[in-house]
């Protein structure tokens, strides 16, 4: 069997390399259907493929191919798990769902998964968890500055009242902001992509019952409302290939993922495509920014560890 899949490999490998090959998979430029693409199992996720999401996932395919060859043979279920990370909105979400697309017109069956789904609380809790999480050791770096009082303490609950604590040109009228800022980003530090954060022992349990063989698997699915919180049971038998799209798909905390994928970016480039898919209702908050450029350090911190690293430009990073 494992033979007859790396024949395979080398075969689909050899003609996607080349766009004239009449033996083509006719991938990317000749889908028809875009829409019709299967995507990620997030609940209300926009997802819209374009052409320079087509161009990345033509450069990744074939170089993962040669990655995935021999990791099916040797896997006694013959099974494989990728994960597809990197900042919010760089497209990870369409990457995933063409290269699932790209595995499954091959015949190796292919399932998109969403880390979104995983963190221990809906989406506004947690939202409103990293707030608070900033602005109280916000706080407690005035209190250990000697620097809180009552006068700064009724200008917080204004610039809080506005969402304006965050936001580094209010420091220039209140110095003492600078100190509260830095101390708020370090204790933010502290949770995001952490287990206070999300729950990796789930994401970690389900790729080991998927690389254990499991046909069946209960997954998550998750909303912005209490009420929207749920499982599913999907059918793995003909699956070979897990993807799993992530921003935290490299984290150390995640265990099982044989071929990690970065795509590069920095905050600023992430902050025109959240736009476009509408994330949420405050995309360009000083606080978003911070919370992107505090998981774009993560990410590099992490970046080592990936197979494969593409720029936004669609270049292969080492």
């Amino acid at each position: 069997m494992s033979g007859v899949i790396s024949k395979e490999f080398k075969s689909s490998q050899k003609s996607i390399a080349s766009e004239k090959s009449p033996d083509s998979l006719r991938i990317p430029q000749d889908i028809k259907e875009l829409n019709s693409i299967p995507k990620g199992d997030m609940p209300g996720d926009k997802i819209s493929i374009g052409p320079g999401h087509i161009s990345k996932a033509r450069l990744i395919f074939p170089k993962l191919l040669e990655m995935l060859a021999p990791l099916i043979d040797e896997h006694p279920y013959n099974r494989v798990v990728i994960s597809v990370c990197g900042g919010s909105g760089v497209g990870k979400s369409e990457i995933a769902s063409l290269l699932s697309y790209f595995l499954n017109q091959i015949n190796l069956g292919s399932y998109t998964l969403s880390g979104d789904n995983y963190p221990r609380r809906i989406p506004k809790y947690n939202d409103a968890e990293r707030l608070r999480v900033f602005r109280q050791n916000g706080i407690k770096g005035l209190i250990s500055s000697g620097l809180y009082d009552k006068e700064k303490k009724a200008v917080l609950e204004e610039l809080q009242r506005n969402n304006n604590d965050s936001n580094p040109e209010f420091a220039k009228r209140y110095p003492w902001l600078s100190i509260y800022r830095n101390a708020g980003r370090s204790g933010l530090r502290n949770y995001l992509g952490t287990m206070n954060e999300i729950d990796f022992e789930e994401l970690t349990g389900i790729v080991s019952q998927f690389k254990n063989g499991q046909d069946r698997i209960f997954l998550k699915r998750m909303g912005r409302e209490e009420t929207e919180l749920w499982y599913d049971s999907i059918d793995f038998s003909n699956t070979k290939v897990l993807i799993i799209e992530w921003t935290h798909g490299n984290n150390n905390n995640l265990m099982g993922v044989d071929i990690p994928i970065l795509l590069n970016s920095t905050p600023q480039e992430t902050l025109e495509h959240r736009r476009s898919r509408n994330r949420d209702g405050a995309t360009d908050s000083p606080f978003t920014t911070m919370v992107l450029e505090i998981e774009q350090d993560l990410l590099i911190s992490q970046a080592s560890k990936a197979k494969l690293i593409v720029s936004k430009n669609c270049e292969i990073l080492t």
